[in-house]
Order: structure tokens, then C-alpha cells, then sequence
């Protein structure tokens, strides 16, 4: 079997054959559990992606040049008579954010790709620093080592709009030691699947346990 397929695995990088089969699989399964999951066929084309919507609660800000009168700055609270304390503050609210996430197939690098979209419930679009923002805090340390490498916004190559993309430079790499491990232990995995348990969570999106432990079998 090449890489990539749910087996062991010799290899690292995933060919284009090997990437719609575990999407076929991921499918599949996600079609049993009910989690939104579904193929998008690219019109005038036999190529096409993964795709779901959610929605999820974010954190967004607004920066504010606020002195109060009485000296005490009414959203946080710092003396303003601190010369140090006195500028730019960030206030910040809860709001329900509707993100559209993507897999994709990238030849060049012969990985998945994660490409999404997010805005607020009226239409209004995230910005790049508002995505950033809500990166979950588990993963926002390590990614500030490169993070406008790691997270960019540019077209989507089907859709010739904008979306927000996890860059795929860094994917084999940290998805060796994954595979290694399963095939040392000959354990079957679905690519997708282990792919995406790593990336999908530092943007809100979770891969459900039901997805590595109810493993199909291809056909």
C-alpha cells in the first residue's frame, strides 16, 4: 500500500491516489457519527476538497483611547495618572464566530492543507490579527516562534477567494515521528485523521476518538 492509505507506513508523504482514500474513509465515518463532514467537487474539474461548518465562541477585541475622568480607566481599571498605564487598550467580548474549514491536497508539498474562513453571525469577516488572537492558548507560545509563517491568508485555489491557510512546510516534519511510532507499532491510521488531530485544534476545530479507534478498513 502507498502512504497514507490506513496501514503501516514506509513512507512519510502522502500521494494525491492515497489522500482521497483516507478522505473517502474519514468520510465515511464521519457520515456514522454525524459531524458535518462532507466532499466538495471543484466544477469543470475531478478535483475537490473536505469541507465542514461550525460554530464556535471567539474572543474579539477593539482597541480603545480611553481616560476617564476620574483618572481610573472604567474598562481596566489602571490609574491613568501612570503615565506608563495611559494608550491603547483592548476590550474584549464573546461572540459566536461561524468558521468554514477546508482539507485540501497540496502536490508541491504532498501533504493535506488546512484552509478555513471565519466571521461573526451578521457576515462580518475576522480579521487576521482576530484569528490570531483565538488561537488556543495551548499552541499560541509555540507557533509566536514564526507565526505569520505558520498562519497566512491567501486565496483558495478553487474558490479564487480569501481564506486563512496553516502553512504545510512544517507537516512532515512533525507528522514523521506519528507514522514511525504506527508503524513500528503496525498499527493502521488514516493519514487525515492523525493530520489533522495535530493541526485542527490550534483553530477550534477537534477530531472526535471515535475517528482512531473505529478505524475502517479500505475496501
Amino acid at each position: 500500500m502507498s502512504s497514507g492509505e490506513v496501514s503501516n507506513i514506509s513512507s512519510y508523504c502522502l500521494d494525491e491516489k492515497s489522500f482521497h482514500l483516507c478522505c473517502k474513509l474519514f468520510l465515511q465515518h464521519s457520515g456514522v457519527i454525524r459531524d458535518g463532514w462532507s466532499w466538495a467537487d471543484v466544477k469543470g474539474s475531478e478535483e475537490g476538497y473536505v469541507k465542514k461548518t461550525a460554530i464556535i465562541p471567539a474572543k474579539l477585541g477593539s482597541l480603545l483611547n480611553h481616560k476617564a475622568d476620574d483618572g481610573m480607566n472604567a474598562v481596566t481599571g489602571v490609574d491613568e495618572c501612570d503615565d506608563e498605564a495611559v494608550g491603547d487598550y483592548i476590550v474584549q467580548s464573546q461572540v459566536l464566530v461561524h468558521y468554514e474549514y477546508h482539507i485540501l491536497y497540496s502536490i508541491g508539498h504532498q501533504v493535506p492543507i488546512l484552509y478555513f474562513r471565519a466571521s461573526t453571525l451578521d457576515g462580518q469577516p475576522l480579521s487576521l490579527d482576530e484569528v490570531w488572537s483565538n488561537i488556543h492558548p495551548n499552541y499560541r507560545q509555540r507557533l509566536l516562534q514564526g507565526p505569520w509563517d505558520t498562519l497566512t491568508q491567501q486565496e483558495h485555489p478553487f474558490l479564487g477567494q480569501p481564506f486563512f491557510m496553516l502553512h504545510p512546510c512544517h507537516t512532515e516534519e512533525f507528522m514523521k515521528p506519528l507514522l514511525q511510532m504506527a508503524d513500528d507499532k503496525k498499527r493502521k491510521i488514516n493519514y487525515i485523521t492523525t493530520w489533522l488531530s495535530v493541526v485542527g485544534p490550534v483553530v477550534g476545530l477537534d477530531v472526535p476518538l471515535s475517528y482512531h479507534t473505529e478505524l475502517p478498513a479500505p475496501d
